[in-house]
C-alpha cells in the first residue's frame, strides 16, 4: 500500500507546524521534511527548512515536540529531505554539506523516520567515470554512519541540469539506470537506495517502468512530479541545448508522465513505501493561494490512481 505525502519545500513562508496542519487538512498521511541548513538558497525550491536538524540532536524538547505534533495530526514523516551537491569541487560547500547530511542522519535517526533523501551530486566539469572515483571516496563513510544509526539513505534521480550555472554534466551523478547499476556495485548496502522520480526520465528518453522492476528492492521512496516536453521547442534547440529550453516542470497530471501505467507498476511490485508530491511548477507561483491550490489539483489527480 503506498502511503501519500507532500514534500514541505514548495510551503517555504510556513513554518513546521503550519506545513503539517495545511498537510493534514489536505488528507495526506506523510511528509518529506525538508531540512536545509539556514541561510539563502542557491537555487529554487532549496533553502527551505522546517525541521532544524542539528536543534534535533541538541534539544530533546524540540525532537519530542517535532515526533508529537505529526503524530498527534495522525501523520508521519516518511524523510528529512536535503539536495545539496556533496561532490561539489569547492571544499567552501561541498564540506558544510556533507556535514550537514551527516547530521540529518543522525537527526532522522533521533527522530525515528529512519530515511534521508537527497543528491549524490556532481563535479559538472568532470566525466562519470571520474565522478564515480570521486563517490568512491565521499561516500562509503556516509552510509557507513546510515548504517550506524539504522537510518535510509534515498537518492534522487534528477540530474540537476538545467541551465548554464550546472553546464555540462549536471550536478548529480545518479540519474540513469546505468549509473544505478555501477554505484550500487560499489556501495552494496541495504541502507543506501533511490528515492525514485518519473519526471526525469521524460525529457532524458528513459523508461520509468522498466526502472521500477529492475530496482523495485531498492525503491526505498517516490516522488510524484511531472514534466511537460515540448516537441516543437526541442526540434528548434536540440537535444544539446539547457533542458529548459525544450521542457518544463509540472503538478502530476498536466505533464507527460503516465501516471496509470506507473502507478499500475509500483502496484505490480508491490511497493509499501511513501510517495510524496513535489510542487516545482512556475504556473502555480503567483500567489499563496496558487501554491495550496496546486497541491489541491495534484492530489486530486492522484487520487484517480491510489486509494
Amino acid at each position: 500500500m503506498i502511503h501519500f505525502g507532500l514534500l514541505t519545500a514548495i510551503l517555504d513562508g510556513w513554518n513546521f507546524e503550519e506545513a503539517v496542519d495545511i498537510a493534514a487538512e489536505m488528507g495526506f498521511e506523510c511528509l518529506e521534511v525538508a531540512c536545509w541548513p539556514a541561510g539563502k538558497a542557491e537555487r529554487r525550491y532549496a533553502g527551505v527548512s522546517h525541521i532544524d536538524a542539528e536543534r534535533v540532536l541538541e534539544d530533546d524538547a524540540y525532537a519530542e515536540h517535532v515526533k508529537k505534533y505529526v503524530a498527534d495530526k495522525g501523520m508521519h514523516i516518511s524523510s528529512l529531505a536535503y539536495y545539496p551537491n556533496v561532490l561539489d569541487p569547492n571544499p567552501e560547500k561541498s564540506e558544510p554539506a556533507i556535514a550537514h547530511l551527516k547530521a540529518l542522519i543522525k537527526a532522522s535517526s533521533k527522530l525515528g523516520v529512519g530515511m534521508v533523501t537527497t543528491f549524490i551530486g556532481r563535479d559538472q566539469h568532470k566525466t562519470v567515470d571520474e565522478n564515480i572515483e570521486l563517490f568512491k571516496q565521499v561516500w562509503p563513510p556516509i552510509i557507513k554512519l546510515a548504517e550506524e544509526n539504522n537510518v535510509k539513505v534515498a537518492i534522487e534521480n534528477c540530474p540537476m541540469l538545467f541551465g548554464p550555472d550546472q553546464w555540462p554534466g549536471g550536478q548529480n551523478l545518479m540519474c540513469t539506470p546505468a549509473i544505478f547499476r555501477k554505484l550500487f556495485s560499489i556501495i552494496d548496502s541495504p541502507n543506501f537506495g533511490l528515492n525514485f522520480d518519473p519526471s526525469h526520465y521524460v525529457w532524458q528518453g528513459l523508461d520509468y517502468i522498466q526502472t521500477v522492476h529492475e530496482f523495485k528492492d531498492k525503491l526505498f521512496h517516490i516522488h510524484f512530479k511531472d514534466i511537460k516536453l515540448y516537441p516543437e521547442k526541442l526540434k528548434q534547440v536540440g537535444v544539446l541545448a539547457y533542458p529548459l529550453e525544450y521542457m518544463s516542470p509540472k503538478i502530476p497530471g498536466l505533464g507527460d508522465v503516465d501516471w496509470g501505467a506507473y502507478v499500475s507498476a509500483l502496484n505490480d511490485i508491490r511497493y509499501n513505501g511513501d510517495a510524496v508530491i513535489e510542487v516545482e511548477d512556475k504556473a502555480f507561483e503567483g500567489s499563496r493561494e496558487d501554491i495550496l491550490n496546486s497541491i489541491r489539483l495534484a492530489k486530486r489527480y492522484l487520487n484517480n490512481f491510489i486509494i
